[in-house]
């Protein structure tokens, strides 16, 4: 074996998604979907017309009556683009330091204190602790009852059944899930329309108010947030504290950088475990999907398309060589940054980018900065098929007295 075969096989992941990276640029599955591992293919469908969102529930969202507005999340064309372009100014660079940088920093000192005070933690509690603080300010739910985190943990559960009528555990799954909605409208989310009705506050909540959303609208949009939010970045804080605690050399690098610098550390890494690793789309006309190579299949209208970002972020033609191994260093053009695909880009793209990298600083700049700090117990993962995602589970950080 070479050098170059060599280095090709090594690999820094934390997770194993079970797989190699196809050769194939655009494959088929047996059930008919397209699937595509290129960068620039995935790149270019994101950003083009011709599909709409797939996935992630949708089929259920589009059984609601047409009166019922949908959550951001399941919208597309003029009506997707005028609500991003109202709700742009909660998520911009400045906005983030001018609203929320003292909000994550006072959190995570928080969270790091807990940690000192009782010696040992479990990460995801504090990680999810810090997410929610955060999200709940962007959106304004400031007003509920205590135990929020319970009854998100309860809505988002360790392991999903499937819906459905056809078999107890199907009906279970049914009723248990709208007990969970129900206390999350009762506790969250209705206290806090209520007291933006009386007062209008600079958020989520208040646009909507002013879009005219019924208060089930709002709870819709809500709980997308919290999923796209709050989830997802407790499982990158684990995921990132995971590589720096057991790689000295990149621990090194973190604790020495600036801010900037760590920032492009947890983008690489980021990158190389996409939390949400399948982008669902389906085509509204026929597209060429097309490599710097020629065409690589034809997809008629009405058929899908699964963009597999585990692989297009380590695609060598966009991201260079060692793609999946951690390198600071890489170049070249794999925007819409230095995370690559996992983020989305085109109409899509996740809008709290930026929040969500910069509170994952802001908590772990301080957590990694206690004298004596280590990984205490090695964490086990929780794999999401539906959406190539994973869950970093028993992660436990101690303090050596």
């Amino acid at each position: 074996m070479g050098d170059g075969e060599e280095t090709a096989k090594r690999s820094a992941r934390k997770v194993d998604r079970g797989r190699e990276r196809p050769g194939c640029p655009v494959s088929r599955a047996a059930d008919g979907t397209w699937q595509v591992h290129d960068y620039e293919v995935a790149r270019a469908l994101l950003r083009g017309p011709g599909t709409v969102q797939a996935g992630l529930g949708i089929e259920t969202v589009e059984k609601l009556p047409p009166r019922v507005r949908r959550p951001v999340l399941y919208r597309d064309g003029p009506e997707h683009r005028e609500h991003r372009r109202q709700t742009a100014r909660f998520f911009t660079p400045r906005r983030v330091d001018e609203h929320y940088r003292d909000l994550m920093a006072r959190i995570a000192e928080e969270q790091v204190a807990k940690v000192r005070a009782d010696g040992e933690a479990p990460l995801g509690d504090l990680a999810f602790e810090l997410s929610i603080g955060v999200v709940s300010e962007v959106i304004g739910l400031r007003y509920g009852r205590p135990g929020t985190r319970r009854r998100l943990e309860r809505f988002f559960p360790a392991e999903f059944g499937q819906p459905g009528l056809t078999s107890p555990h199907g009906l279970y799954w049914l009723v248990r899930q709208n007990v969970n909605w129900l206390r999350v409208h009762l506790a969250d989310v209705r206290p806090a329309i209520r007291a933006h009705r009386r007062r209008r506050h600079d958020d989520l909540i208040s646009h909507l108010i002013d879009e005219g959303c019924s208060d089930a609208e709002i709870l819709g949009e809500c709980l997308t947030f919290a999923a796209a939010g709050m989830v997802t970045t407790r499982e990158f804080i684990c995921l990132a504290a995971w590589h720096l605690f057991t790689d000295d050399a990149l621990m090194d690098r973190y604790r020495a950088a600036d801010e900037a610098g760590r920032l492009a550390i947890l983008e690489e890494l980021l990158r190389l475990e996409p939390v949400v690793a399948r982008l669902r789309r389906r085509a509204t006309r026929a597209l060429d999907l097309r490599t710097p190579h020629g065409p690589a299949a034809t997809v008629q209208a009405g058929e899908y398309v699964e963009l597999f970002l585990d692989d297009t972020n380590t695609d060598p033609c966009a991201v260079g060589a060692d793609p999946l191994l951690v390198r600071l260093d890489r170049a070249g053009d794999f925007g819409p940054g230095r995370a690559g695909l996992s983020f989305g880009d085109g109409p899509h793209r996740c809008p709290g980018a930026h929040i969500a990298v910069l509170e994952t600083d802001v908590f772990l700049s301080r957590l990694t900065a206690v004298d004596g700090i280590r990984m205490a117990t090695p964490p086990r993962v929780v794999l999401r098929e539906a959406i190539g995602g994973y869950e970093i589970r028993g992660l436990t950080v101690a303090v050596d007295r």
